[in-house]
């Protein structure tokens, strides 16, 4: 009997964290006053593993995105950004590994244009969510060929000024 309770509580620690979900959006800039475009993706592709904490549940996790899936709730704008902007550089996926947790911080190996960066993101946790907030400089992925085409597709409406940052958030849902 005894063995059997033991047994039992040790399954039902382990494997206590397990990711359910995941929301990737972003926020570029536009205009000489920076005015804010929201948008997200539809296809992103969430990948973990079971584990015992939660800290062990994020080390490792990782998603691909389908970059033709971007969703800024403007279908006209979404096609601008894969055609003029994607497209140009030929970037049809982005990846993200959560490759380090610390403090109060995600360390996030993201690879594009076929760089990889690390990019820290500071997180924290509320009711079974974990939500994660950086910013990357599209230099640094080498992705200036591209925003040069959105700037020139989009000239009037950015006012001839598009911003090389751009902010990263997720939320990733997860049970106990």
């Amino acid at each position: 009997m005894k063995k059997l309770l033991l047994a039992s509580m040790l399954a039902l620690s382990a494997f206590g964290y397990e990711a359910t979900s995941i929301d990737v959006e972003f926020k570029a800039f536009k205009t000489p006053m920076k005015k804010g475009v929201k948008g997200g993706f539809d296809h992103v592709q969430l990948h973990s593993k079971k584990a015992d904490s939660l800290t062990e549940m994020l080390l490792g996790t990782s998603v691909e995105i389908q970059t033709s899936s971007v969703d800024s709730k403007n279908k006209a704008r979404d096609k601008k950004l894969v055609e003029h902007f994607f497209k140009v550089q030929n970037v049809e996926m982005i990846t993200a590994k959560i490759t380090k947790v610390e403090g109060n911080v995600l360390h996030v190996a993201i690879s594009m244009n076929g760089k990889t960066l690390d990019v820290p993101m500071k997180y924290e946790v509320e009711d079974d969510e974990v939500e994660a907030e950086g910013v990357i400089d599209l230099a640094d992925f080498e992705m200036l060929p591209a925003l040069h085409a959105i700037n020139k597709a989009c000239y009037d409406l950015h006012q001839g000024k598009t911003w090389q940052d751009v902010e990263l958030e997720f939320e990733l849902k997860y049970k106990k």
